[in-house]
């Protein structure tokens, strides 16, 4: 006989209302299926397989019918015999093996077996099995005692906490196990009948099985009677007969009033009004004493901050694979219904998320935008989303000054130096007395630093009542192409109006009528950038060449269609005089450059731009001509929030990025202005 849990206003453990009778507990892992091989190497026939599966780890499991996670007590867990039939799909009439070992600790549940069926079942799991099929596994248990533990309160199980609220399974009985193609089924369960025993238990509570209350399941229990002798006893007489019932009626009356206890006088009056057992009377106790679960309003969180933040990501236009690989294939799944939420909508839900009660109707939406200002969910899905926006939006946006410059780190804000050793010596013979002796190096300084670039955006009323999240989205849009284009805007600030980098000192500038972009032209812009020398000015008579290629042509807008057709034609139409012609001559300078054009170039904005002039540039890994540095090696653009005066009505946020460009070695690249 159960024992009677005595009222309180908010028990810690209570019995459970009405939920399934059965418990289908799902592995983590697929069951594995082992081969063992006898002495001679050769594999055992396929009856004699074995599988082991790691069942149940002890924590809280989502199961179909069951309104809250279920923890199912191992302390708790009764396994009648270590043999249990081992079946395909939950059917009876699937048989596949038996268990020969279960094993139950205070944190996992392992079973271990063999395929022992000689039918089509069994060969199936070998056959499927042996090609690789993941084999799930799910237990079948009766769910003897279950409890439930509120929310705000803890309990322990499998050597663990658990928080409410969770259902816990406190006694259980250990039914079958079967394969299964798919463990996580929630639309079936292993029906297994509660309070099934073996013959060896002392007694068992049967009478009025077939009375429910107020909803509540009866408990079927069976007994496997066995062959014993037969006492023949006299029938009692009326009297005695009599005198048996008065007693048996007034225990029961008894048994009622101990029950409720002076606590539950309607429950009491129906019991002895209407004969009700002792079980049944004690039932209907436990379930007035039992904790309501809330009803849900409109103010139950629907949705995760996950599933509302990928949400948010698909109604900006962002790309799914992209998301995908951040968030999962459940996740985004939830989210795919919402994929065109708007702003008044995900502000609500944000709030609801953490509790904040939300008007069903936002009409105003003062108090909606109050209620998911004063959140925490919505700042951090807008930085999250805003910051996918702009780092998608920085990446589609070409940065020429990456091809064209080497690209390093520093630490900090402060000024750092470069060193470049090229040497003017080289290897000498070594000397019979074996001494090597000195060579020379040239040792050239270059300097560089970093500085900060960005912008403030907010989040406004307007922008929430007018409910339209992209058009809010395209501020960081903007912002991540404003990001990549401050890089170039930096670069081709530097390369145009630096007249020291390129000049006849430096060997890497060239002017006059001949140097009009033209194949002729480019040979001589070849040739001089292949006769750098190591030296600091290039052109001393006792330094080695440093024998760099160019790998880059950079030309204006104007001239890149000609570039394309110069790099593209296999031949060129010309006479011995250099003069156009129909006569064909080979192109040397056929696909030698890869072409780089942009408007920096000769856009009237930069100082010093031309619609003429053209460069040859080194890999920049090789030799570099400029270099970008970026601190602590971040490329990209940051959003982060920040927090708005009282004057201003909305959310503020701040993007920034901090990077800085200069120039270093000019033998790494040569101009030609293309008069």
């Amino acid at each position: 006989m159960p024992k009677t849990l005595k009222a309180s206003n908010q028990p810690l453990e209570a019995e459970a209302e009405s939920v399934p009778s059965s418990l289908r507990i799902v592995c983590d892992d697929a069951a594995t299926i082992k081969l063992e091989a006898n002495e001679s190497g050769e594999a055992e026939t396929p009856s004699l397989r074995k599988f082991s599966m790691n069942a149940y780890t002890g924590g809280a499991m989502r199961l179909g019918g069951w309104p809250y996670p279920v923890v199912v007590d191992l302390a708790g867990m009764r396994v009648t015999r270590k043999s249990r039939p081992i079946l395909k799909d939950h059917d009876r009439g699937s048989i596949v093996g038996h268990t020969d070992d279960i094993t139950i600790s205070d944190k996992s549940l392992q079973v271990a077996g063999v395929i022992s069926g000689v039918g089509a079942t069994a060969q199936e799991v070998i056959a499927t099995s042996e090609n690789g099929f993941p084999w799930q596994a799910s237990l079948g248990a009766s769910a003897d005692k279950v409890v439930f533990i509120p929310e705000g309160k803890t309990a322990k199980a499998n050597a663990r906490e658990h928080k409410g609220p969770v259902y816990i399974a406190r006694k259980s009985t250990l039914g079958e196990v079967s394969f299964v193609a798919l463990g996580a089924d929630d639309n079936t369960e292993a029906r297994v009948a509660a309070g099934q025993v073996d013959g060896d238990d002392e007694s068992i509570e049967t009478e009025d099985q077939s009375e429910t209350t107020d909803g509540l399941e009866p408990v079927n229990a069976s007994l496997n009677m066995g062959t014993k002798p037969q006492i023949k006893t006299e029938p009692k007489s009326a009297v005695d007969q009599m005198r048996a019932e008065a007693a048996a009626e007034s225990r029961r009356i008894a048994g009622i009033r101990k029950i409720c206890d002076g606590n539950h006088p309607t429950i009491e009056a129906d019991a002895i009004e209407h004969g009700w057992s002792t079980t049944k009377t004690e039932l209907a106790v436990l379930r007035s004493e039992r904790p309501k679960t809330p009803e849900p309003n409109q103010n139950t969180p629907r949705y995760t901050r996950e599933v509302l933040e990928a949400a948010a990501c698909l109604s900006v236009g962002i790309d799914e694979k992209q998301l995908l690989a951040g968030y999962g294939e459940r996740t985004l799944d939830a989210a795919h219904p919402l994929r065109h939420i708007g702003l008044r909508e995900l502000v609500a839900e944000c709030a609801r998320m953490e509790g904040i009660e939300v008007p069903r109707v936002f009409g105003d939406g003062t108090a909606t935008i109050r209620a998911g200002f004063s959140s925490m969910s919505l700042p951090s899905i807008m930085e999250n989303v805003m910051n996918k926006t702009l780092l998608a939006a920085y990446e589609n946006t070409p940065i020429a000054a990456f091809d064209l410059c080497s690209v390093g780190t520093v630490t900090d804000f402060k000024e750092v130096a470069r060193y470049r050793l090229l040497g003017t010596g080289g290897f000498e013979q070594v000397a019979p007395d074996g001494e090597l002796k000195h060579g020379k190096l040239s040792e050239q300084k270059y300097s560089n630093k970093a500085d900060t670039y960005g912008q403030i955006l907010t989040l406004t009323r307007h922008d929430i009542i007018n409910d339209d999240l992209s058009a809010f989205m395209d501020i960081p849009r903007q912002m991540g192409r404003s990001g990549a284009e401050s890089i170039d805007d930096l670069f081709f600030t530097l390369l145009l109006k630096n007249a020291g980098f390129f000049s006849s000192a430096n060997a890497n500038f060239l002017q006059g009528a001949d140097t009009k972009f033209g194949p002729d032209a480019l040979t001589v812009a070849k040739t001089t950038f292949r006769k750098q020398k190591a030296g600091p000015g290039g052109k001393a008579k006792d330094q080695k060449p440093i024998n760099i290629r160019p790998e880059y042509l950079v030309v204006p807008v104007e001239l890149e269609t000609e570039a394309e057709l110069l790099m593209g034609s296999s031949q060129l139409m010309i006479d011995a005089q250099g003069s156009p012609t129909k006569i064909p001559v080979d192109n040397p300078h056929r696909n030698k450059y890869r072409i780089i054009s942009t408007p920096h170039l000769s856009d009237s904005y930069y100082p010093g731009a031309s619609a003429s002039a053209w460069y040859l540039f080194a890999n920049p890994r090789v030799l570099p001509a400029f270099e970008i540095v970026f601190l602590n090696g971040r490329r990209t653009p940051i959003i982060e929030r920040v927090e708005m005066p009282p004057n201003t009505l909305g959310m503020g946020f701040r993007s920034y990025i901090d990077f800085g460009v200069n120039s270093q070695d000019h033998r790494a690249a040569v101009k030609v202005a293309g008069e």
